[in-house]
């Protein structure tokens, strides 16, 4: 006889990673509305001080006069953290803003896509076909942050 052991969705706590525009308050938005609904879910993202993030680099390894080196040195240690944390999320959610070009949103869309990582996106319909391919490689794609709690409170569902 051929038993399985059934996971129970309502107690894993889900990790999420939050990736994208840090304009706008799109992450404080999923987040309370998942502890409005008492969701199990873990959020984990990029470091969102501007600032910090792009000077971590020149803060931690030495200054540099040469703008490419400054941004690499950040860029580095960044990716230490985001790589780390996509790929130990359950779910990505990729916010693209209309103010910046994201290409470390694109980017992080594209890293898990390879990782095979279920992705939502989230943008304005003005960028649709500006990211149909990075949408097309998405589980779903919405344009508020709270079509992307809705997401998460219907697969948290246990019946």
């Amino acid at each position: 006889m051929v038993t399985f052991e059934v996971v129970e969705y309502m107690t894993k706590q889900w990790v999420v990673y939050l990736s994208g525009e840090i304009h706008s308050d799109w992450r404080e938005r999923i987040v309370t509305g998942a502890a409005e609904r008492k969701l199990k879910v873990e959020f984990v993202g990029p470091i969102t001080d501007h600032a910090k993030s792009d000077d971590c680099g020149v803060s931690i390894l030495g200054a540099e006069e040469n703008s490419f080196w400054h941004d690499q040195k950040g860029s580095g240690i960044n990716a230490i953290r985001t790589r780390t944390l996509i790929q130990s999320a359950d779910i990505v959610v990729v916010r693209f803003g209309e103010k910046y070009r994201q290409w470390n949103a694109a980017f992080d869309a594209g890293f898990a896509a390879a990782l095979n990582k279920p992705i939502v996106t989230l943008h304005d319909t003005e960028l649709n076909h500006a990211l149909k391919e990075v949408d097309g490689a998405a589980n779903a794609v919405c344009q508020t942050p709270e079509q992307v709690v809705e997401i998460l409170n219907y697969i948290l569902m246990s019946s």
